[in-house]
């Protein structure tokens, strides 16, 4: 039995992906979230998906220097030949803390938001948005997607991320499931711990119906974007010498002779 992909294949005269032969029937006509969607479903998205996907892999792109990038940086300074490798060091950290907590919240919101009805009110939100605190909390187990150790008191990006799946159809019982939880956290546990971007992205795909799988996958198509980013300004604007620097000069330190009195 031969060995082959429903996503694409080759012959002597052309290539062809999804049915469709590249060269004349993709290639100018498609833009990448075109091709993105129609590698991964066998279709083109809709218009409101589309600016979905957009605003997912706008919003992963790049936050200065985070780990992604201090490795991407650091791997770069000890391998200047190898751009890939400097990219996919960076992108190997994207896992339960950082990047890949898009694809954590959207299985807990869909998991905990299943009971509720799609046009479920206010009250019957919270009290499930109360009961899941309650089991986060006696399993002793964070929430990922609130709270954050910079924006404190809110992170920025959620009142675009909040706009952008209003005004594309995109805002259900996962966002509201997600917002709620927050509520009952400030207002029954005294904890002010707003939705962050991650948790806003989440609830994003969990009310487009998304496999949580891409939520980890859209952050890494646009983290890799940032990560380039990094390292061509690596070449010129070097910071990954400098972090090594403080390092050393924090060895050092440690490790300096101590003086008798």
């Amino acid at each position: 039995m031969p060995i082959q992909t429903d996503i694409g294949y080759t012959t002597p005269d052309a290539i062809y992906v999804r049915g469709r032969n590249l060269s004349t029937e993709i290639l100018g006509k498609f833009d990448f979230v075109d091709m993105l969607w129609f590698v991964t479903f066998g279709r083109q998205p809709e218009l409101r998906e589309k600016n979905m996907v957009n605003l997912l892999l706008v919003t992963a792109a790049d936050h200065g220097l985070t780990p992604s990038a201090i490795t991407t940086r650091l791997t770069w300074l000890g391998a200047p030949e190898s751009l890939q490798g400097a990219v996919a060091a960076g992108l190997l950290g994207a896992g339960n803390n950082f990047l890949g907590t898009v694809q954590n919240v959207s299985e807990i919101l869909v998991r905990e938001a299943a009971p509720l009805a799609a046009d479920a009110d206010d009250a019957a939100v919270r009290a499930r948005a109360a009961e899941m605190v309650r089991d986060f909390r006696a399993r002793r187990q964070t929430i990922p997607g609130i709270g954050h150790p910079i924006h404190v008191d809110g992170d920025p990006r959620v009142p675009t991320l909040m706009a952008v799946s209003r005004d594309n159809g995109y805002f259900g019982k996962h966002w509201r499931l997600a917002l709620a939880v927050t509520d009952v956290l400030r207002e029954d546990h005294g904890r002010h711990l707003p939705l962050n971007a991650a948790g806003a992205n989440g609830a994003v795909l969990a009310d487009m119906g998304l496999d949580p799988l891409l939520g980890r996958g859209l952050a890494l198509i646009g983290r890799a974007a940032g990560l380039v980013a990094h390292v061509v300004e690596e070449r010129t604007a070097p910071t990954g010498q400098q972090i090594w620097d403080l390092v050393l000069r924090q060895d050092a330190r440690n490790t300096l002779p101590l003086r008798k009195a």
